[in-house]
């Protein structure tokens, strides 16, 4: 079964230890840091909080920091760092 943003809906977001994590809808947790992503690397916790999770589930929209983050590609991107 391929990977496709079909299969991946985030219910909730959340920070710790200046990472960012999604919580999906399976129950998997997956995450990545922040200082991947500058613009919320660089913002401070009140603006991370202010989010939008999309309609579908994809992704998130920072709105104070005018920033998107999908499921895909944070673990899209975790896997390029790791290789």
């Amino acid at each position: 079964m391929n990977l496709t943003e079909a299969h991946i809906k985030i219910s909730e977001v959340k920070f710790r230890d200046e990472k960012i994590f999604f919580l999906l809808e399976d129950g998997r947790e997956i995450g990545a840091s922040l200082k991947w992503y500058p613009e919320l690397y660089q913002a401070s916790i009140e603006e991370l909080l202010e989010y939008t999770i999309s309609s579908r589930g994809y992704g998130v929209h920072f709105n104070k920091v005018d920033e998107n983050l999908s499921a895909y590609g944070m673990l899209s991107y975790t896997l390029r760092k790791k290789n």
